[in-house]
């Protein structure tokens, strides 16, 4: 599972993303601007590659507020995705054929 203390604080997410994985699930936060002011995008796909190289349709995504409430929630939506999808997780490692 994991952890709002896994995730780097909001001073670090004001200058840059933040990436890691878990389980066979990467992830990625990153600050957004939106009209309505700046979001927190959470993304999260299977290994074994990055998000550059990761096809979009293999990418899911979701947006929070871009504070400390929206980190915490977005930490909950990444184990729902990690739960929920977990076969998913589980084979990635057949995806470096």
């Amino acid at each position: 599972m994991i952890q709002r203390d896994d995730i780097l604080s909001m001073e670090f997410l004001k200058k840059t993303e933040f990436t890691g994985s878990h389980q066979g699930m990467r992830y990625r936060l990153e600050g957004v601007s939106r009209e309505e002011g700046k979001r927190l995008l959470a993304t999260v796909w299977p290994e074994p590659f990055n998000y550059v190289t990761t096809p979009e349709e293999k990418k899911q995504r979701a947006e929070f507020t871009f504070d400390e409430d929206g980190v915490t929630d977005a930490v909950a939506w990444m184990n729902d995705r990690l739960f929920e999808d977990r076969e998913q997780w589980q084979g990635s490692s057949r995806n470096w054929d």
